[in-house]
């Protein structure tokens, strides 16, 4: 007898993956004959998950644990303290337990700060990924898995539409991310009760975060009443629907970053000033996407820059009348000059 529907499911995601990693560095892995594992040699690739102890890391955790071994994969583990809780410091070395207990090395608790820069939660996850980031390059990993489902996915979809910055922010979360690839999100086609399922009936402890259920914060929520409230009103089938909306604006935006990334050079004179004339002939997706990319490189920070400030760039274009200098985050001002765009610092 096979294991539980939702075991299966949750182990078949990762061993994709995995084999993705593998081919992705060009690595061959031998299938093991019958259900014998190997140990993996000290130079096989480090894939670490990152845990924190609820259900969809803890059933991510568990799949690693079991999947690895067989492609000769080495395979560990990461939680983040982020300090926001009493007692957090002791829910990280719990975690860490579990974690070695699943047969995952190395494991590792990374306490944070978070700032205040963006809001809470913004604050929280970069310094969530700078921890991850460090760990990563500490243990040389490969790669990392996150345990984002998509449940994650649809809210994500939801709070880029409410921020209304376009079809990027629809695309939600990519499965494959980070520099080099570094991030890997197995479950975006899985929904979170598979992933809780798949702990329960392995036995796993896991922990709900409080603030996952505090309104306080915009994504709980979204999760808690926006959601629900959406499937009362449209039916069953919402958050498949989401998914599959991220899915197709992020091939899209792929599309327009491609051709905006063609069609630059282009439009820059020989000096490489950008040319009024030639990006008003360009469709405006991917005209603004050039100027988003000339603001980034010129220094403005992409956390910073949303979609209004494109806006007021593109208007020197667009809607020239003389007007003067636009000023963008970073101290990067945009101006029109003899019928080029000039973006400095100023």
């Amino acid at each position: 007898m096979g294991p539980h529907p939702a075991v299966a499911a949750i182990r078949l995601a990762v061993r994709r993956v995995l084999h993705d990693i593998l081919n992705d560095h060009q690595t061959s892995p031998r299938t093991p004959e019958g259900p014998a594992e190997r140990a993996p040699s000290p130079a096989a690739p480090l894939v670490l998950v990152a845990c924190s102890g609820g259900a969809d890391s803890m059933a991510l955790a568990s799949a690693l644990a079991f999947e690895a071994p067989k492609l000769g994969i080495r395979a560990g583990g990461v939680t983040v303290d982020h300090g926001l809780q009493a007692g957090s410091d002791l829910r990280a070395r719990e975690v860490v337990l579990r974690l070695r207990e699943l047969g995952l090395d190395p494991v590792e608790s990374a306490a944070v700060t978070v700032g205040r820069e963006g809001g809470p939660e913004a604050a929280a996850r970069d310094a969530r990924y700078a921890a991850l980031d460090a760990a990563a390059v500490r243990h040389g990993a490969t790669a990392i898995l996150l345990g984002h489902t998509r449940d994650d996915q649809a809210e994500t979809v939801l709070l880029g539409l409410a921020r209304g910055s376009g079809i990027r922010s629809l695309s939600g979360m990519a499965a494959v991310s980070g520099a080099g690839g570094r991030y890997r999100r197995p479950f975006l086609h899985l929904d979170r009760q598979t992933a809780r399922k798949a702990c329960m009936v392995q036995s796993l402890p896991v922990w709900d975060d409080p603030h996952n259920a505090d309104p306080a914060y915009t994504r709980s929520r979204l999760r808690q009443e926006g959601l629900p409230a959406l499937e009362k009103a449209l039916g069953k089938g919402v958050v498949e629907a989401l998914a599959r909306t991220a899915q197709l604006s992020r091939d899209d935006a792929d599309a327009l970053d491609t051709w905006a990334r063609q069609a630059e050079a282009a439009v820059r004179d020989a000096a490489g000033l950008l040319e009024c004339a030639k990006l008003y002939a360009l469709p405006p997706a991917v005209r603004r996407r050039i100027l988003r990319r000339a603001a980034i490189e010129a220094g403005a920070p992409a956390g910073s820059l949303f979609a209004r400030h494109i806006e007021e760039v593109d208007r020197l274009i667009t809607g020239w009348r003389g007007q003067g200098a636009i000023n963008l985050p970073g101290r990067v001002v945009a101006q029109r000059q003899g019928g080029r765009l000039v973006i400095r610092q100023g």
